[in-house]
């Protein structure tokens, strides 16, 4: 059976995670301590005890979920790895995408995503800003919403297409407060303000490209052995230059992830797409926009042993 591998992004995170994994395997238990000493901090210890307001951090929650889905990867690869076909990951969870399709080894991941983290909110603190989750659909397009609310209140803009009814926006607070209402106005269910650190996947997250670019160029970054499917465009990507280039783009431009689902589930409608990380965020936005295709969880130790039937069955 074929294999997506499928990485989540920040949010996701919760205090407890990889605890049972580096337990149960010792492969698992390798990669939080190449990690802890990459960082010179003991992030193992703040995803296994938290507490929950620190790991919640950009800078914390960024390395942490590539950990833990490095750890998962580590634990699995000898059993499903030739099952593999393609991977994806929404935001951040894209690196951890490239770093199981090998173009980075995971010390240059670790300390990249924890840059990553910090010149997100670096930027968040220059240009201040918020994000707010749309559901359900709207008798305006969202794009023409946020149009309007740009010029009359302030910068907002789609961030996240996650799935039929969930759009994520992005940008200075008033424009995001009166998008907000706009939505409400054109029949969207609900409105809601996301707890975060600036509006991220906006323009207002440009000043952070430069020093991710210099992280990115002082590492070894390779092609992918995989496909990994692009956030930016929802395409496959098969060069480390190409993937470079999006991954600096993605910073202050959409998040495409229905996109990106349809397109794996054109070239791939009989594979089974397994969420490496805590918690079931994208399985369950798979299933709204794709609900043919075959899914399952992989986050802890007992998912582990169940995906493991399931591919070998």
């Amino acid at each position: 059976m074929d294999v997506i591998l499928l990485f989540p992004g920040q949010g996701s995170q919760k205090p407890g995670m990889g605890k049972d994994l580096v337990d149960a395997f010792p492969a698992a238990r390798d990669v939080f301590d190449r990690a802890d000493a990459a960082l010179g901090a003991p992030l193992s210890h703040l995803c296994f005890d938290g507490p929950a307001e620190e790991l919640t951090l950009t800078h914390n929650a960024q390395p942490a979920l590539l950990t833990h889905g490095a750890a998962l990867w580590a634990a699995m690869r000898a059993s499903i790895g030739a099952s593999v076909v393609a991977a994806a990951g929404h935001s951040l969870g894209e690196l951890t995408a490239y770093h199981a399709a090998e173009s980075m080894g995971l010390e240059d991941a670790v300390r990249i995503v924890r840059r990553r983290g910090e010149l997100m909110y670096e930027s968040g603190v220059k240009r201040p800003g918020t994000m707010a989750a749309i559901l359900g659909d709207t008798s305006r397009p969202i794009e023409e919403i946020c149009a309007e609310a740009t010029r009359e209140a302030g910068l907002v803009v789609p961030a996240n297409y996650n799935c039929p009814g969930q759009v994520v926006i992005s940008g200075e607070d008033a424009g995001v407060e009166l998008a907000m209402t706009l939505c409400k106005q054109a029949g969207a269910k609900r409105a809601i303000r996301l707890k975060v650190s600036g509006a991220f996947h906006s323009p207002l997250m440009e000043s952070a490209v430069d020093g991710l670019a210099q992280a990115l160029d002082s590492a070894s970054f390779d092609d992918p052995h995989f496909p990994v499917y692009a956030n930016v465009d929802g395409q496959p990507v098969l060069k480390a230059e190409r993937a470079k280039r999006l991954l600096l783009e993605q910073l202050s431009t959409p998040v495409r992830w229905s996109d990106e689902v349809l397109a794996l589930a054109e070239r791939y409608p009989r594979a089974l797409y397994v969420e490496m990380g805590p918690g079931s965020v994208l399985v369950g936005l798979v299933k709204k926009i794709a609900p043919s295709l075959e899914t399952a969880t992989c986050g802890t130790a007992a998912e582990v042993d169940q995906l493991q039937g399931l591919v070998t069955r």
